[in-house]
């Protein structure tokens, strides 16, 4: 007998919904909708992103829902705040929460509320197949367009004591951007390049060609202090690097390899931090959509740390770890042990 759970994700570039089905352990649905930029554009104004959602959503949920049974609808998670911290907020978030608790109460189903950022690392933990760090503290990347964040993540997911569960990813954060996320910085560099925002996958293309073609550039040393970084001088090098003629494929090349280079020295320093406290061999879990390019990946790969990865549907900006949470918050861990 299926046991449907909903996740809706409304963030500042994408509309977002999910259906999940705990009995068999398997996505129904993950269907996502881009919010439009005028090209040359470098974002969203959150009142045009809310007008965007409130136009996608019905569509999306359409789409996204078309399989489900809703006698067997378990519970409807929503994301509706960036980050697990006391004042985070943003309103492209209102538009999301407002669907899902119309839905959640026209079905009499509990409404389970999370941030965007726990959905990220429940999507980057369930499309890695890594069920073991639900029960063990991790570091977490959330690197996007709005968060580059280092986080320790610790894990509580147990009995109520009344037959249900509850789940909390007990986040703290680390360390991370000090100026741009990197996400911003990717699509900084890609706009003065003349590509659509967001540009992260056509810039990857981009770096892609120029190593097929024997590009060349020079690196440039990253900044970064402690479990701090600042991106902005990346954002400088790349409008100087075009203005004096660069191949606009080195100038992608640059791009990717100095981001990658910071996070992988900010990996460093936190597993450094981590070794000297006592904690050894603390696994390392990437997420957010900057996490999806191959590149920066492979890069960080060959450090050799014990590196978990999401799949790139799920590193992008999605609702499945809302579903995620939705259904561990009301079943415990059982239904990952696929």
């Amino acid at each position: 007998m299926s046991r449907y759970y909903i996740g809706i994700d409304t963030s500042n570039y994408t509309t977002s919904c999910a259906l999940f089905d705990a009995e068999r352990g398997e996505f129904l649905s993950n269907v996502k909708r881009l919010l439009h930029v005028e090209h040359g554009g470098r974002g969203l104004r959150q009142s045009d992103a809310v007008f965007a959602h409130v136009k996608n959503l019905p569509d999306v949920t359409a789409e996204a829902l078309a399989g489900l049974e809703p006698e067997f609808l378990r519970a409807v998670g929503v994301s509706v705040s960036p980050r697990d911290a006391d004042g985070s907020y943003m309103p492209c978030f209102l538009a999301g929460e407002a669907a899902a608790s119309t839905l959640a109460s026209g079905v009499k189903k509990p409404l389970m509320k999370f941030s965007h950022q726990a959905g990220h690392i429940m999507a980057a933990l369930w499309s890695s197949g890594s069920p073991d760090l639900l029960s063990r503290e991790f570091i977490a990347f959330h690197v996007s367009g709005g968060t580059t964040e280092m986080l320790l993540v610790e894990p509580e997911i147990g009995g109520r004591g009344d037959g249900s569960f509850g789940v909390r990813l007990g986040i703290t954060r680390l360390g991370g951007t000090l100026d741009l996320n990197a996400g911003q910085a990717i699509d900084r560099a890609g706009v003065m390049m003349g590509l659509d925002f967001p540009c992260g996958a056509e810039l990857e293309r981009m770096a892609l060609e120029g190593i097929r073609e024997g590009v060349r550039f020079e690196r440039t040393g990253v900044s970064v202090k402690g479990c701090g970084c600042n991106l902005s001088g990346l954002e400088n090098k790349v409008a100087a690097m075009l203005k004096n003629g660069s191949d606009p494929r080195a100038a992608a090349m640059y791009t990717l390899d100095f981001v990658g280079r910071t996070l992988i020295k900010l990996t460093d320093n936190a597993l450094e931090e981590m070794t000297t406290k006592g904690h050894k061999k603390v696994p390392v879990l990437y997420a957010g959509g900057v996490m999806s390019c191959s590149i920066i990946k492979d890069m960080i790969k060959r450090r050799g740390y014990d590196s978990r990865f999401a799949e790139p549907k799920f590193s992008s900006d999605n609702a499945a770890g809302t579903a995620l949470l939705a259904a561990t918050g009301t079943e415990g861990t059982g239904f990952w042990q696929r």
